[in-house]
């Protein structure tokens, strides 16, 4: 066994201490979950669901406590911590509230029979792997509707969300959950392959890196198993014409620099029209270069400190690289501050290489990168150039315009006036390397469900 320590990225100072599982735990693990699973399959979908609303409350009521721990293991701030929990909440809430429609049977034509219909069952047990970037949020999409369809559920966690991966399964447990039913692990990335491969799980669901996503699915597909992927994002935010342009520029900002840049959805490329750049680049100049850094607590920060120094130092070391060979050039920031901690300037970037390192692969961190279009057919050029495929934004008074360019972006979701519209009854998901399968909705439920055919007929 080994150990790994939460590092506080806001003072860059290593804290609690933590084991790792050996190898030789896994049976235990795995057949603890089996079995809890076999109960809670038949277990009634009201008790499931009772379950689900419970731990909606116990997010709410420790709000405040749980922000804390993120703040500390991964530098939220504060507000968007509380933020990420208050989603959480509405998350269970939300299939506690629709569980019997969720998992009705699907009648279908009896064809011959009495009748025929598909039945939605549980898989197994479905381990996930998951990232720190919103610690509470993606197990949430992850696990309700899991649980909910009667699915045990192993979490490996990663190594900067401890205390956090913990909570996720105290808090079910308080709520109800049978133990077993949900287990959290510390592990390394190393061991998940024996996991995927183990029979006793029958899927896997990964949100993270490409290399992680391609290894998974790599085992996954070995085992014949379903595996589900979330990764990485290079989200194009287009802007067509000047209708409150400042309005627009400003939630751009806004969600390109919340959570330090570190969202997969966020909108990492802005691409307006010509005639826009030049009040863009000055607005851009003026607000990222005007933003306040500070530790997760600090109550006027604007942009927290990255996840580590090491992801930090990557970031402005990509910066730097391309602005020495021409690849891009820094408007504003791109530096390491000079203060304990994974602090970094927020940044903008203009004259980017679309076919460089900076244009062409996430940059998850708080750095912004602007491009003009002659026209929108360039726009729209523009913003598919890109082998990733998770999330688009279009912004146009002209709605039959919007929605024809949304209509041509190569994506998994588009936001038309909207910067960031997700909710817990919409599709999460992407294509090309930004993944595959969807989550949310009745999405999440569908992913790891048996779709059982069941035809009734007369006997002979």
């Amino acid at each position: 066994m080994t150990t790994f320590a939460l590092e506080n990225p806001s003072t860059g100072r290593s804290e609690e201490t933590f084991t790792r599982i050996s190898d030789a735990d896994r049976d235990a693990i795995l057949d603890r979950s089996t079995a809890a699973q076999r109960d809670w399959r038949r277990t009634s979908i009201e008790e499931r669901a009772a379950v689900l609303c419970r731990t909606a409350g116990i997010y709410r009521e420790r709000q405040d406590e749980l922000a804390a721990v993120i703040g500390r293991e991964m530098g939220k701030l504060r507000r968007q911590a509380v933020g990420e929990l208050g989603t959480v909440a509405k998350i269970y809430e939300w299939y506690a509230d629709h569980a019997h429609e969720l998992l009705a049977d699907r009648e279908l034509p009896a064809a011959g029979s009495i009748r025929t219909f598909v039945r939605k069952d549980p898989l197994g047990t479905v381990l996930g792997i998951m990232p720190w970037n919103y610690p509470y949020y993606q197990v949430a999409r992850w696990a309700a509707p899991n649980l909910l369809l009667g699915n045990a559920l192993v979490l490996k966690h990663a190594s900067l969300c401890p205390l956090s991966s913990q909570a996720c399964q105290d808090i079910l447990e308080e709520a109800g959950l049978p133990e077993g039913v949900f287990r959290n692990i510390y592990a390394s990335g190393s061991q998940m392959e024996a996991f995927i491969a183990d029979p006793r799980v029958a899927a896997v669901s990964l949100t993270g890196s490409e290399e992680a996503g391609s290894a998974v699915a790599k085992t996954a597909g070995e085992h014949y198993k379903k595996s589900l992927l979330e990764l990485g994002g290079n989200d194009p935010f287009v802007v067509l014409d000047d209708h409150h342009l400042d309005q627009v520029l400003r939630r751009y900002v806004g969600a390109r620099m919340s959570n330090a840049g570190q969202s997969c959805t966020a909108p990492k490329r802005i691409i307006v029209l010509e005639e826009l750049y030049d009040r863009t680049l000055e607005y851009l100049t003026d607000k990222i270069g005007g933003l306040r850094v500070g530790a997760w607590d600090e109550e006027d920060a604007k942009v927290g400190p990255l996840s580590s120094i090491s992801a930090r130092d990557e970031i402005v070391g990509r910066i730097a690289d391309a602005a020495a060979n021409g690849d891009a050039r820094v408007v504003v920031g791109g530096r390491a501050l000079d203060r304990e901690g994974a602090y970094m300037e927020p940044a903008l970037l203009t004259d980017v290489d679309p076919r460089s390192d900076i244009g062409r692969n996430e940059i998850f961190g708080p750095v912004a990168l602007l491009y003009r279009a002659a026209d929108v057919e360039e726009a729209v050029a523009i913003a598919n150039d890109t082998d990733y495929g998770l999330g688009s934004y279009v912004y146009s008074a002209d709605l039959d315009l919007a929605r024809d360019v949304a209509s041509r972006m190569e994506a998994g979701m588009t936001w038309i006036n909207e910067a960031g519209g997700g909710a817990p009854g919409l599709p999460f998901g992407g294509i090309g390397r930004s993944g595959y399968g969807r989550e949310l909705g009745h999405w999440g439920v569908d992913e790891f469900a048996n779709e059982h055919l069941f035809r009734v007929t007369a006997a002979p």
